[in-house]
């Protein structure tokens, strides 16, 4: 078992040529990527959360191995984390740390600092609000909690020009203890904003808002240091998305309420490379699925192009991102009545759909955020979950321009490191009697003295046949289960040096085609006894040829007349260099 077991492995890493960029990191209870973005050394950072629960026991004394009946012990206690993931270009994990809160919290967003750490934004979950500064392998520089007296939340953190952040949220109603209830307003949401400078002191704290519910959700930074803020505003009848201007310390400049008859939620503001500024935003159709809205407009609040992405089914983009080129990258989901998928889509610059695709398997995947690399690849992170489970994984994911997942190089060492231990496996008792050798380059040599031709004669014998024979049966079908990495089987025919007393010419020549007979014959008595649709594969690959006596075998600086009269066999993977 332990044998099949290990033949199996080395079978599925072979045969997977080229693996896609898609990682899925499992913890225990429900997790989530919610941000990403690229670190000056190209490897990609991601933020999010997990959940962790202290080792209890139950009345008898005993570990819980019932996660519900645990949860249930604890009165539905939970305590959520903040994550920090690092991985490099080859889906290696190289940091996976939590990062410890006096609190339980979430994080939401982060972003690279000009000295190599991060910013980390979130929330705890009694109210208050955190900003995290952290080195490069996640250590704590330093750890803000602010807030007002209500329960605040943050919906992002952005970069500021001058190194510093802004937090974009909301919180409630502001009141005293003391208030009656009724009178001070049921929970009632204003928009919430704080900056703060890139050593972590707090610069200024405002809220914004009308009567009715608002809510802070982006804001990006323009050239000049203002900064455009886009939030909600929501009675009992509808929702609206107001655009607001306010300068570096906070000072409105202008507001314009985008009004519509159909329920509107905004999403995700850029910054665009010709100065103006994107929304993404999703709107309720008449049969009230979610439709993708995308509105342009500039520092001056004339809106430039809106435009409605109309799919099949309800979709909705999370974040959203431009290339160099001008074309935009959006990722967020897709849901029908069955399952949800994660989505990427890609636009021109005038908003029309280039491309879409679908990503997950028949359960609930999604998009919460991407980044566009230095090559102008895009890594999406969000959420993963596996049929009939209920707890989600994150996941993070690397998109061509195609949208397509990535596909990693093939490592060409690595399958020839594979093949060559498998070969090991597959003639085990070959090489344990001594019958054949078998060398990390891929060639298999003959060692059994009963292998080795006569002088002067090419044709098989009986003893040469019944090797060949169960020899074939079993590399052919190794070699055409993982044809995808073989460009071509060698078999080469040797001789030794001798010939009579022949001058060194005719020696060579004559040499020369009794190796390309030994070659022939072996290779003509494997293809007739093989099927069909093997012939047609072998007749791409094989190749046979004469060596003459180049290849001798030398033994204490002799040669070994008899072993040199032989057949050889080399493995040529597809890309390699003959002869390494």
């Amino acid at each position: 078992m332990r044998y099949i077991l290990i033949l199996t492995f080395l079978l599925n890493s072979l045969f997977a040529t080229q693996e896609k960029y898609s990682i899925i990191i499992k913890k225990p209870f429900n997790e989530a990527l919610l941000d990403v973005t690229q670190d000056y050394d190209r490897k990609v950072s991601v933020i999010g959360y997990s959940n962790s629960y202290e080792i209890s026991k139950n009345n008898s004394g005993e570990a819980y191995s019932d996660a519900f009946e645990y949860l249930n012990s604890l009165s539905n206690k939970y305590g959520p984390h903040i994550d920090l993931i690092k991985v490099d270009k080859n889906k290696k994990i190289i940091l996976n740390k939590v990062i410890n809160s006096s609190e339980f919290s979430k994080a939401v967003s982060i972003i690279k600092t000009s000295s190599n750490g991060y910013f980390v934004g979130g929330y705890n979950l009694d109210g208050s609000l955190i900003i995290i500064k952290i080195d490069s392998n996640g250590r704590k520089i330093f750890s803000k909690t602010f807030g007002t007296k209500n329960r605040d939340k943050m919906n992002n953190l952005i970069s500021l020009q001058d190194g510093g952040v802004l937090s974009v949220g909301y919180s409630r109603t502001s009141r005293s203890a003391s208030d009656n209830i009724f009178e001070s307003g049921l929970g009632l949401n204003d928009i919430y904003l704080t900056r703060f400078s890139k050593n972590g002191t707090k610069l200024w704290s405002k809220k914004y808002g009308t009567k009715n519910d608002d809510e802070g959700i982006d804001a990006v930074e323009a050239n000049d240091g203002s900064i455009m803020v886009v939030s909600t505003t929501e009675t009992s009848e509808k929702k609206d998305v107001t655009f607001m201007r306010i300068t570096q310390n906070g000072d409105k400049l202008w507001i314009k309420h985008y009004q519509s008859d159909e329920q509107i939620t905004p999403h995700k503001i850029i910054k665009l490379k010709d100065n103006n500024f994107l929304l993404s935003l999703s709107k309720k159709d008449n049969l009230q699925n979610d439709q993708i809205k995308l509105i342009k407009f500039t520092i001056h609040k004339k809106i430039l192009l809106d435009k409605d992405i109309y799919t099949t089914y309800s979709s909705v983009l999370k974040d959203i991102k431009e290339y160099t080129n001008g074309n935009i990258i959006g990722v967020g989901y897709v849901q029908d009545s069955y399952n949800t998928d994660a989505l990427a889509i890609l636009v021109n610059q005038d908003l029309k759909l280039l491309n879409q695709n679908h990503f997950g398997d028949d359960s609930y995947d999604l998009f919460n955020a991407v980044t566009i690399l230095n090559n102008s690849q895009a890594v999406a992170v969000g959420i993963h979950t596996d049929e009939n489970v209920q707890e989600s994984n994150m996941w993070i994911v690397k998109l061509n321009h195609d949208l397509n997942i990535f596909k990693l190089p093939i490592n060409k060492q690595k399958i020839k490191t594979g093949i060559y231990k498998h070969l090991l496996q597959i003639f085990k008792k070959e090489l344990a009697s001594k019958k054949l050798t078998i060398k990390k380059d891929l060639t298999i040599e003959f060692e059994d003295k009963n292998l080795y031709f006569k002088e002067a004669k090419y044709r098989l014998t009986k003893q040469q046949k019944d090797f060949l024979a169960k020899f074939s049966n079993k590399l052919i079908p190794f070699l055409e289960k993982n044809k995808q990495n073989i460009k071509t089987i060698e078999i080469n025919g040797h001789t030794s040096s001798e010939w009579g007393k022949q001058n060194f010419t005719n020696d060579y020549l004559k040499n020369q085609k009794l190796s390309m007979n030994r070659a022939y014959s072996t290779l003509a008595f494997i293809f007739k006894h093989q099927d069909k649709k093997t012939k047609v594969w072998l007749s791409k690959i094989f190749k046979g040829s004469g060596l003459s006596f180049s290849k001798k075998v030398m033994v204490n600086n002799s040669e070994d007349k008899k072993r040199s009269r032989r057949v050889s066999f080399k493995i040529i993977l597809n890309d390699t260099k003959k002869g390494r």
